[in-house]
């Protein structure tokens, strides 16, 4: 019996029109999205890939990979770190203020999202 040991090859590249580099740079320039609901919001900016969204669609999250990056929103730090530690459904009952608003909020972002959009318009 032949075994392949070889390691997985882990540092894949995300396919070309899953990536918008300019629109995740513009979001970390945004405010975080949790408007102040989180008493301990803090920290540098980063754009939070809402791993849920666009279910049943090409866009939507694989085995071990990101959604594509027009379903990212505005966090703080430690905004994200909370969001980790909870997970998306109690983030977005808890602090964003009803279910499924990460979906919501990240859709209205690329909405207003002035740069090119590449291949993800």
């Amino acid at each position: 019996m032949r075994v392949d040991i070889r390691p997985r090859h882990r540092k894949a590249l995300r396919p070309a029109w899953k990536v918008c580099e300019a629109f995740l740079q513009w979001l970390r320039g945004r405010p975080c999205a949790c408007r102040g609901r989180n008493p301990h919001c803090g920290g540098k900016m980063v754009a939070a890939h809402v791993d849920y969204a666009a279910k049943g669609t090409k866009e939507a999250k694989g085995t071990a990979t990101k959604v594509a990056d027009r379903w990212a929103i505005p966090l703080s730090w430690l905004c994200h770190q909370l969001q980790h530690d909870k997970g998306w459904p109690w983030f977005d009952i808890n602090i964003l203020g009803k279910a499924e608003a990460g979906e919501e909020m990240a859709g209205e972002y690329w909405r207003r999202f002035p740069g090119d959009k590449g291949e993800l318009a």
